[in-house]
């Protein structure tokens, strides 16, 4: 068991996400541990939960990080802890990683996964906080986002028990009504394509400004000089989608991963919480 410790409150800000985005100097490599990897396109071969990855180094950093598409690992360039990597490995274990303490590894690899999902919905929170057009809806926000707080301080013990899914769905009821509220004071007709199988869809140039494409099936979508403002793209798939031109800023619910998924390029507009990926073309 990890020691005893003051637990502290993630140093959460309305417009400061700081505290979600990676920072693997200070984790235990546990996305390179934890998780399964299944061969396909995006990785090099099978892997189990649990069984560290063998391009895991002593130091917990990955030995082809530089080559990891060029050795088959595109999916480790896109995905994104949003901080649980640390948060677990310095706060919920204390700073003990589990080779010097093999008895807790188990453990923490059942904890990473619930911390993960629990600061994806930090993430989605924090930024319905910064909205102005969600002020009637603020103080459910807060007393939402103090929930989540509360459940990511939790023990191992409590974090495991943690019923996930059905806290997403008290927040997904907030995410939604944000949405609504944003989206309404968009001009026009909104185009509410929810869920929707978009693969490969010829969108150049659309205006899908104040869209519901919650979910929506982007894969390899044709989204260039397409204007994204304001459309919610919480859950979309955007892998292979050509977002060169188009511009995202203001676009709800928008990810990390997603971006990373995605080709862009200089004239790519995104909002100022994410970073531009580094093998996004020139435009």
């Amino acid at each position: 068991m990890p020691p005893e410790r003051e637990r502290v409150a993630l140093p959460l800000l309305q417009d400061d996400r700081a505290a979600l985005r990676a920072d693997c100097g200070n984790c235990f490599g546990l996305c390179c541990v934890a998780l399964a990897f299944s061969a396909s396109s995006d990785f090099a071969r099978n892997k189990a939960a649990g069984k560290p990855c063998g391009n895991l180094r002593a130091d917990f950093r990955c030995g082809i990080h530089r080559e990891l598409p060029a050795k088959g690992y595109r999916g480790c360039t896109v995905y994104d802890c949003f901080g649980a990597g640390q948060h677990v490995s310095q706060d919920t274990f204390g700073g003990r990683d589990w080779r010097a303490d093999p008895a807790t590894a188990q453990q923490m690899f059942e904890v990473f996964p619930v911390m993960r999902q629990l600061h994806e919905l930090l993430w989605y929170l924090t930024e319905a906080l910064t909205l102005p057009q969600t002020k009637p809806i603020r103080s459910d926000l807060r007393t939402c986002l103090a929930r989540t707080e509360e459940l990511a301080q939790g023990t191992p013990e409590a974090l495991t028990g943690t019923d996930v899914a059905a806290h997403r769905q008290d927040v997904n009821v907030l995410l939604l009504r944000t949405s609504e509220l944003v989206r309404k004071g968009v001009g026009g007709k909104k185009k509410d394509r929810r869920g929707a199988d978009l693969f490969g869809a010829r969108l150049k140039g659309a205006d899908l400004r104040g869209a519901n494409l919650r979910g929506a099936y982007l894969i390899a979508a044709d989204l260039r000089d397409a204007d994204l403002r304001t459309a919610d793209l919480i859950g979309a798939d955007l892998r292979d989608a050509d977002l060169r031109g188009a511009d995202l800023t203001g676009a709800l619910f928008l990810t990390q991963t997603q971006v990373n998924a995605a080709r862009g390029d200089a004239r790519t507009k995104l909002p100022g919480t994410l970073d531009r990926p580094g093998h996004w073309s020139a435009p």
